[in-house]
C-alpha cells in the first residue's frame, strides 16, 4: 500500500476531515474513490462522499461518518492506496516510494548520498540528498543534471552542475 495522505485533524462536528495532500495526484480524492487506514493489526476501506480543496489542504469526508464522534480516531492516521490504483506514470516519471533511499552519484562515480526526500516547489521536483555526515544536497529533477534513473538497481546517476553541491 502507498501512502497518499496524512489526516492532520477534524473539522466542524459532522465529520469532515482536514487531510494533507502526500501525493501529485489530486484525483485521489474524488468524491467516490475509495482511501484505506491502518488500524491496529487491520486496514479499514474509507469511502469518500465529500471533498473539497482549501487552500491548506483537502477537507474529506467518508461515508458513514458523520460527527466529529465518529472520525476522531482518524486523526494523525496515514491514507493508503492500493498497488492496483496506482496512476500510470508517463516515461522518465516515478512515484516518490520509487526514489526516495535511492544511491545518488556522479556519471564519473563519485558517491554523493541517498535521496532523503522529495520536495515539489514549481516547475520541477527537487530531491534532497543527505550523505553519511548528514549533509543535505538539492538536486533538481532535470534533464540537464539527472543522466540516469535506475530503479531496479535503487541508482540515480547525475552531472555536477558549478555550484550545485555548495
Amino acid at each position: 500500500m502507498f501512502v497518499v495522505g496524512q489526516i492532520m485533524g477534524t473539522h466542524g462536528i459532522k465529520g469532515e476531515l482536514k487531510v494533507k495532500q502526500l501525493t501529485d495526484f489530486e484525483e485521489r480524492f474524488d468524491v467516490g474513490n475509495s482511501v484505506y487506514i491502518k488500524n491496529e493489526q487491520k486496514v479499514i476501506q474509507l469511502k469518500i462522499n465529500g471533498s473539497r480543496q482549501t487552500n491548506k489542504g483537502w477537507l474529506l469526508h467518508f461515508e458513514n461518518y458523520d460527527s466529529i464522534n465518529d472520525v476522531q480516531f482518524l486523526q494523525g492516521k496515514e491514507l493508503y492506496i492500493t498497488e492496483e490504483e496506482q496512476t500510470e506514470l508517463e516515461e522518465h516519471a516515478y512515484y516518490y516510494h520509487e526514489i526516495i533511499g535511492c544511491k545518488v552519484e556522479t556519471v564519473e562515480g563519485e558517491h554523493i548520498g541517498h535521496i532523503d526526500s522529495i520536495l515539489a516547489p514549481g516547475a520541477n521536483d527537487v530531491w534532497v540528498v543527505k550523505n553519511q555526515h548528514k549533509e543535505e544536497y538539492l538536486i533538481p529533477y532535470i534533464e540537464d543534471v539527472v543522466i540516469e534513473v535506475n530503479i531496479n538497481k535503487k541508482l540515480v546517476k547525475i552531472k555536477l552542475l558549478e555550484g550545485l553541491l555548495e
